[in-house]
């Protein structure tokens, strides 16, 4: 604050939300019976190379120019973070990003000071102190002693809650495509899921979430946090959820990995930890999912732009889902397929090669007789099916701390080993079928997670040839 005719100016690259927190910052002031002082004051947001947005500066510009006209004291406020946007009569109002805020807080051991709504998902963080206000006067009572804020506690559920998730005996017959779940959620391997309308796909692929393992509180963060800084921002309800996104076949490049001029997370990074289902695979455009194929391999994703580059997370499970033909009927015994064969190689081109490597399992759902559709028979629970999963992947992290979706060359020369009549087997498949080098072993990771299901140290032929099926459906018949 300096002499001079009475101006408020800020610094450091604001943007017009930033920059429009002047009038909401005077506003709220003189509301909240405060005195804005009639001095030039100027508010640097350093550092000043970094592009400032959002509404979020507002608590912390009003309390730095109190402080500075000596309006409240200035002791102890280096050991608080403040986070808000102002209203006009001084109340204040939720912002994004709370979560990767309170983690820096707790890092730089400060208090952290948060609207009301979001201290429940600041709180998500252990170890920081969160105190959780309604309005600009709430916190200078708080600073001048006069009524202290009281910390908010929140209790993270021991079981996350699954009850919007359906169950896998809702699916009648399929039995192979249920046992396909089983593996790709055992050991975090990409599924798709080849047949016509009505099958039970989208079925399927929404029941998976209730029988994958739970999340470490690590992985929660990670996911929560992400959620967070997302357009949707994070709903406390959903902690310790894995995330399943489905977006519409006509979404874009930028919206599946993240961009903008300021970078976002997209799609796979939303799903990080979790799913990522793509219903109607071949309606997406094919340059969208081409965008798919580095994520897929490294888990992550980084986006560069000419003034900035971020690097976000995006170790998801790829469920997709997708029809025969244009019309689905390919095959039926009505014969209400009317595809030429130009049209359906069309079809399936959409879906190229390097892509189609890097999905684990193929497999086929048919449609189901009636009798099997009538039987009313106790099907297994997805309860029970989640228990044998539980169980492999403990297997899994004893062995080498990793999901066997994640092993390298290395570890998989170590812990998928054949012997000499299996190994002839895999190179007669592998060369029948017209594989890649990149499909050999995917195809030892399958057969080591149905090893794991079955409690086994060593792969067996039964392990490997169940393997092998999954990979049928190869580019000679997608």
């Amino acid at each position: 604050m300096t002499n001079g005719l009475p101006r408020l100016t800020i610094v450091g690259l604001p943007e017009a939300a930033v920059k429009e927190s002047q009038v909401r910052v005077r506003s709220a002031l003189l509301n909240s019976q405060f005195e804005f002082p009639l001095q030039r004051v100027t508010i640097n947001l350093a550092p000043a190379d970094l592009p400032k947005e959002g509404g979020r500066f507002d608590l912390a510009i009003a309390l730095g120019i109190l402080a500075a006209s000596q309006q409240i004291p200035t002791d102890g406020l280096s050991q608080y973070e403040f986070i808000g946007e102002l209203a006009l009569n001084g109340d204040l109002r939720t912002v994004r990003g709370v979560l990767p805020m309170a983690l820096e807080a707790r890092n730089a051991k400060r208090q952290v000071v948060v609207p009301y709504e979001n201290a429940t998902e600041a709180a998500m963080v252990s170890g920081v102190s969160v105190l959780p206000i309604k309005n600009l006067l709430d916190i200078c009572a708080h600073l001048q002693d006069t009524t202290l804020i009281t910390p908010h506690c929140t209790e993270h559920p021991s079981e996350p809650a699954t009850t919007h998730i359906g169950d896998l005996s809702d699916v009648r017959g399929q039995h192979h495509a249920k046992r396909a779940l089983e593996v790709a959620a055992a050991g975090g391997h990409n599924l798709l899921m080849l047949g016509p309308p009505g099958t039970g796909k989208t079925m399927l692929a929404s029941r998976l979430s209730g029988i994958l393992p739970p999340m470490k509180e690590s992985d929660a963060l990670e996911t929560a946090t992400i959620a967070s800084i997302a357009v949707g921002g994070f709903d406390a309800s959903i902690w310790n959820i894995r995330p399943f996104r489905a977006p519409h076949h006509t979404a874009s490049g930028v919206a599946l990995v993240g961009g903008g001029s300021h970078p976002r997370p997209g799609e796979i990074s939303l799903a990080h930890n979790g799913i990522l289902f793509l219903d109607e695979l071949p309606e997406f455009d094919k340059r969208v999912l081409e965008v798919l194929r580095e994520p897929l391999e490294s888990g992550h994703i980084i986006i560069s732009r000419a003034a900035q580059q971020a690097e976000f997370p995006a170790n998801f499970q790829l469920i997709a889902a997708m029809n025969p033909c244009p019309c689905g009927y390919l095959g039926d015994p009505s014969n209400r397929c009317q595809c030429s064969p130009p049209q359906i190689r069309r079809y399936r081109a959409k879906i190229s090669g390097p892509l189609l490597d890097r999905i684990d399992l193929h497999i086929e759902v048919p449609n189901q007789p009636r009798s099997e559709l009538r039987q009313d028979i106790v099907r297994e629970s997805s309860a029970d099916v989640r228990a044998r999963v539980i169980a492999a992947r403990e297997i899994q992290l004893k062995r080498c701390g990793k999901a066997n979706n994640l092993l390298g060359n290395r570890e998989i020369e170590q812990f998928c080993g054949l012997n000499e009549n299996d190994e002839r087997l895999l190179d007669t498949a592998i060369e029948q079928l017209g594989l890649s080098a990149r499909a050999w072993y995917r195809i030892l990771k399958v057969a080591r997670t149905i090893a794991d299901l079955s409690d086994t140290e060593n792969l067996q032929t039964s392990h490997l040839t169940e393997a092998i099926t999954y990979r049928r459906l190869e580019r000679s018949k997608i």
